[in-house]
């Protein structure tokens, strides 16, 4: 759900880390443990690994010792901003194959949702994770792939030609996304001033929804 999964879905990003996201209930982290235990992982920093923590929305952050994969770090968690609970998400996934394994990662559109956070570097991941979902489908696009680049594209440019390309897609979805009025009239400079604007939004709302969490980790430094 976070580094790797861009990077499977071609928005190459390097990452140091392994993002989970799991169901929180007993019998599955009894599941979890075996396998960090596995993995020789302890946990690192704060919270320490206890569904209440998962449940409220913190990662639980592990250090693996194994030696295929020390100093690796995997980051659990079990609730994401702005997405549905795990089972609506699980039922949406992207399933990949490889030759010797199957990777289930957030469907393009929720990691899209996820990566909507106050850090700098997530903005440029979203548009190249659209941009490139753009790029391999532009020439066989139905309205399911336009309504997609509609809500989610970042660039100026190519929102204007989606939104010439499938107009009525466009005037559909404006009331949930009012720049497209821009995109449709071609205005390129209105256009990414609203882009700015509403990643501003985005990032304030991250913002609110980690401070009272951020205050949890605090107290837990304090008392360890």
């Amino acid at each position: 759900m976070g580094g790797q999964a861009c990077i499977l879905y071609g928005g190459a990003e390097f990452s140091r880390d392994t993002d989970i996201l799991v169901v929180a209930d007993a019998a599955n982290l009894a599941r979890l443990q075996a396998a960090v235990d596995d993995l020789q992982a302890g946990v690192i920093a704060v919270p320490p690994f206890e569904g209440r923590f998962l449940q409220a929305g913190h990662a639980v952050h592990f250090r693996c010792q194994i030696p295929d994969a020390a100093g690796i770090r995997l980051d659990v968690m079990a609730k994401l901003r702005g997405l549905p609970d795990f089972e609506t998400l699980w039922n949406r996934r992207t399933t990949l194959e490889t030759p010797t394994e199957t990777i289930e990662v957030l469907s393009l559109p929720d990691l899209v949702t996820a990566k909507k956070t106050q850090r700098d570097k997530d903005w440029p991941m979203i548009a190249r994770l659209v941009e490139a979902h753009y790029a391999r489908h532009e020439q066989a696009a139905d309205d399911t792939m336009h309504d997609f680049w509609l809500r989610e594209l970042r660039s100026p440019t190519i929102l204007i030609e989606v939104a010439r390309s499938a107009p009525r897609v466009c005037e559909r979805l404006q009331t949930a996304r009012p720049l497209l009025e821009h995109a449709a009239a071609g205005s390129e400079s209105r256009l990414v001033a609203a882009l700015r604007a509403e990643e501003e939004v985005e990032r304030d709302a991250d913002r609110r929804y980690w401070a009272p969490l951020k205050r949890e980790l605090e107290q837990l430094r304090r008392d360890r």
